[in-house]
């Protein structure tokens, strides 16, 4: 599903304009994001948890050459998605 279909899909489901959900899912994106960027976590009940987590630097391997390369830490995101969810895609 792309974006713009997201937009039509909210507003249909929600009976608003397509622009008040482009408006209402970019400020939740917005949203979201801010707390990410805090490494705060941002739970939704019944459909799922997004957090951010730290990877260690380690070792890799250039698939192409074989060598040896380091892999820098960095900061990645995580979805858990809820019971709710998950029950519903099962």
């Amino acid at each position: 599903m792309t974006k713009a279909e997201l937009i039509e899909a909210m507003a249909s489901g929600a009976d608003i304009t397509k622009a008040a959900a482009a408006l209402a899912l970019d400020a939740y994106v917005g949203a979201v994001t801010k707390e990410m960027k805090k490494g705060g976590k941002v739970a939704l009940v019944g459909f799922g948890t997004f957090s951010v987590s730290k990877r260690k630097a380690r070792e890799g391997r250039n698939p192409k050459t074989g060598t040896t390369i380091k892999i820098p830490a960095k900061k990645v995101v995580k979805f858990k998605a809820g019971k709710e969810l998950a029950d519903k895609v099962k």
